[in-house]
């Protein structure tokens, strides 16, 4: 028995195999099944042997949210249980469930979600590039100038970037990313989980290049590290400033070392000095 609410489920970015038991449980006992793709639904449910059994799948995408959403809502209204799955991997992570949960939310219902495969966590685990911290960006902007604007922005951050690309800019993106951030490692992961999962690893502008040379195809994760670029003492006081006008003295210069790549002894004695007046 399904409890009431609304159930968010994520599928597998591409070894149908890569499904929780779970999700599985909920697939089978909805009362109704809502996707963005629902033909990709049909087909992962034909696989692990779950039948219909004369329930509506209705479909659930950029296009039609706004017509969809109150046949959903009036289900759960009803004391029904509704699953929403996601294309591929986990919804909300660039996908258009997210003003369905925001309306179920709002209205009262019970939200609940069954984790699972990510793009862009098994990206980041691949990269080998630090993961402690780290951003989502979704997809930069087609447009170069736009492009380069959002990564001068996102440039600043002190984390791991992860952003999703299609094929045919990934190129343009990498080299845009090569001019703005400089020299900094980044992870090309392509088809991942699938049967020509590749990672490619190495400079923004040699990654670049090869994206020229060999176009990569299907799926593209790229991964790029924060800027390592070294921090002089007036940056490190101003990022103090601001860490412990938050946080104490200690969690600040944990923040900041890590941000920076400095010895987290090293901030901490900066950061002492600067509480004494230094």
């Amino acid at each position: 028995m399904i409890a009431p609410g609304l159930h968010l489920v994520a599928t597998p970015i591409g070894n149908a195999r890569d499904i929780t038991l779970r999700a599985l449980d909920l697939l089978a006992g909805a009362d109704m099944l809502a996707a963005e793709d629902t033909r990709t639904l049909r087909r992962l449910m034909e696989i692990h042997g779950i039948a219909l059994n004369g329930r509506a799948v209705v479909p659930y995408h950029d296009h039609n949210g706004a017509r969809a959403r109150p046949r959903l809502l009036a289900a759960l209204g009803e004391g029904k249980s509704v699953v929403y799955a996601s294309d591929a991997g986990t919804p909300l992570v660039a996908d258009p469930g997210y003003a369905l949960a925001r309306a179920a939310t709002a209205e009262g219902y019970a939200v609940t979600a069954a984790p699972g495969a990510s793009a862009a966590l098994a990206a980041l685990s691949l990269s080998g590039l630090p993961t402690d911290r780290f951003l989502f960006a979704g997809f930069l902007p087609p447009a170069r100038a736009a492009r380069q604007a959002a990564l001068r922005e996102l440039g600043t951050v002190p984390a791991s970037l992860v952003v999703f690309e299609a094929p045919g800019r990934v190129a343009a993106t990498l080299a845009d990313m090569a001019e703005v951030l400089g020299a900094r490692d980044a992870a090309l992961c392509r088809e991942l989980t699938k049967r020509f999962e590749e990672v490619r690893r190495g400079p923004l502008g040699d990654l670049a290049e090869g994206a020229v040379a060999d176009p990569p195809r299907g799926e593209i994760v790229l991964v790029v590290d924060r800027d390592r670029s070294e921090a002089g003492a007036d940056d490190i006081r101003a990022a103090l400033r601001d860490a412990m006008g938050q946080m104490s003295v200690k969690d600040a210069a944990k923040v900041v070392s890590e941000a920076v790549g400095v010895p987290r002894r090293d901030v901490y004695q900066m950061a002492l000095a600067m509480g004494r007046g230094e």
